[in-house]
Order: structure tokens, then sequence, then C-alpha cells
């Protein structure tokens, strides 16, 4: 049996958020994502330690031998209280931070030990998602303009009250036309999809469905943050290649599948913290003094539904004296 963690660990995870953004936040629009995925990485891993748990990553950074640190199957947090599945991305955007552009994130997603979905060769999936007024509505294997239209009537709304935010990708020119066609506007994103779907999910924003593919650990995250919100998601692994196909079919997926979100994170006592790096629609991005920063998150539960947003001015000279990383813009 899966043991649920019996503790809140909320705002222990949101501290974790904060230093991968306070961190990240120093390399904003210097155009190298990777030096900014790295200071992101180095701060969340620091951090992640102090968490009162017993964590295994498996959404990371990749395998061991790819990825110095947060790889996949990496023990993380103190090592004893609940057993917890650990889903990290240090950066959501890597590229809209390093162009200072809007909606970079740093998010992280805890579930019951055995339950959160492992992509394996997976990069990709195609996605929808919404939020809990439309949650029965959506099916990933309907024409596009029946999800709209279904969307529409569960909502009260017309077909061109609904808005669809998708990443801005040549894969997607069919997709986007069809939205068009039912009548339903199209925000473009560049990056940052975990950010979208929050945002499809929240009530009273403009967006009502994700829709698209992006990626799978993504995907995860998404689960656990929709789980938490009353939202819904369903996925279908997308391999890019027909190599990559091979893989998944040898190691027993099933591509025809479609993924709910408790496929994608099970358990009913989910955690999901997010920080803000840049300015965006779901939190604003960190706000540098100088002695110190200003950062805002968003933390959540499924147990008990609440949404907590948490502003946070952090002092430089006090954050030196127990921590390794850097800070400072």
């Amino acid at each position: 049996m899966r043991q649920l963690p019996d503790r809140n660990l909320a705002m222990e995870l949101v501290r974790v958020t904060e230093a991968a953004a306070l961190a990240a936040g120093r390399w904003v629009g210097r155009g190298d994502k990777i030096a900014a995925d790295g200071a992101a990485v180095d701060a969340m891993r620091l951090m992640i330690d102090s968490v009162s748990m017993d964590g295994v990553v498996v959404i990371g950074e990749g395998e061991k031998d790819e990825a110095p640190m947060l790889f996949n199957g990496e023990r993380v947090g103190i090592g004893v209280g609940p057993q917890t599945d650990v889903a990290v991305d240090p950066i959501d955007g890597t590229t809209l931070t390093s162009v200072g552009q809007p909606n970079a994130l740093s998010v992280i997603a805890l579930a019951p030990r055995g339950s959160m979905f492992f992509p394996g060769a997976a990069m990709y999936m195609e996605k929808i998602a919404t939020g809990p007024e439309a949650a029965d509505a959506i099916d990933i294997t309907a024409p596009v303009g029946e999800n709209i239209r279904a969307v529409a009537k569960a909502k009260g709304k017309r077909p061109e009250e609904v808005t669809v935010t998708i990443l801005a990708r040549p894969r997607h020119d069919d997709m986007i036309r069809e939205i068009r066609e039912a009548g339903a506007r199209v925000f473009l994103i560049t990056d940052g999809d975990v950010a979208g779907a929050i945002v499809a999910a929240i009530p009273r924003t403009e967006v009502d469905l994700l829709m698209g593919i992006g990626g799978t650990p993504e995907g995860v995250v998404s689960a656990a943050a929709l789980k938490c919100m009353g939202g819904a998601i369903q996925g279908r692994l997308y391999p890019r290649t027909d190599e990559e196909r091979r893989t998944l079919l040898d190691d027993g997926y099933d591509l025809d599948a479609v993924l709910h979100a408790d496929d994608l994170a099970a358990g009913d006592d989910l955690f999901f913290a997010a920080t803000g790096i840049t300015d965006g629609y779901l939190l604003d991005g960190v706000t540098y003094w100088p002695d110190g920063a200003t950062t805002y998150s968003m933390v959540m539960r499924s147990r008990s539904g609440t949404i907590r947003y948490v502003k946070s001015d952090h002092a430089f000279e006090k954050l030196e004296r127990f921590s390794s990383i850097d800070y400072r813009p």
C-alpha cells in the first residue's frame, strides 16, 4: 500500500522553488539559458534536502549519467518522513528566462511513492487541459471543434468566447486553424506549458483550455497541479521518431492509451509549488532590491484543495549565512 504524506509540506516546498527562482533570476535577459538552468538546479538541490520527506526524483533533469543532480532516481529530502515521488522543473521556460520574456517559473510537485507516471523515452505528449467547470467535458480523442463546443457549453459560454492556449510551433498550424474555425480565440505561447495548463484551470481568467503537443515531464507536473485545483488533463504519448516509438513499445507503453490526471499523478495527497522567475499571467517574477529580493509563489495541496499565494521578502545578508548560493544579481 502507498504511504500518504501525513503532514502539510506545502510551505517547505515553496522555499525550494523560491531558492531556484532567486538563483535563476540573476540570469534573466543574459542570453545564457544553460547558465540560468544550472543556477536554478544548484539552488533547488541545496534546498530540497531540507524538506521533511524521503523522496525519489521521478521527473528530473535526466538520467544519472546525463545530469549531476536532480537526476531521475536520485534520493532527496532529509531521508525520513513520508515516502514521495518528486517531480522538479527548476526552470519551466529556460528560453523565456534567457531572453527576459514572461511566464518563466520554478516548479516542484510531490505525490505518494509509486504514483507518478514515468515517461521513459517519451519526451512529448499530446495534451488537453481545463478547469473544474469543464473537467468532464474534454476528450483528447475528439475533434478540436467538438472539444471547444463542449467546453463552451459546460462553462455557459459561446464558442466565440472560448480561449485556447497553445505552444507556437509549426506542428500546431493545423490545430490553430481548427480552433479558429470553431470560433474560438488562440493565445500563443513560446514556452512554459505548465503555466499554460494552470492558467486554463484558474477561475475567472481569459483562458479556458490548453491544447497541443508539449513536454511529457511538464504534463506530469501539470497533472499534480490540476488535481489540486479540481481541473482535468488528458494526454497521449507522442513519439517523435521511429526509434523512439520502438523504444516505447519495447518498454511496454501503450501509445494509444489516453492518460488522465490519475494516471499521471495518482493519489489524493499531492503537493505543488511554483515561484515566478519572470513576470507572467500566473505569477510575478523576482524583483531585486539593493539588499534583497521579493518573490511571488503559489502552493497547493490536493487533499484540502487549498491554494495559497505567497509574497516573500528575502534579505541577502541573512541568506548568505546558511546558503552557498549567490542570489545577488
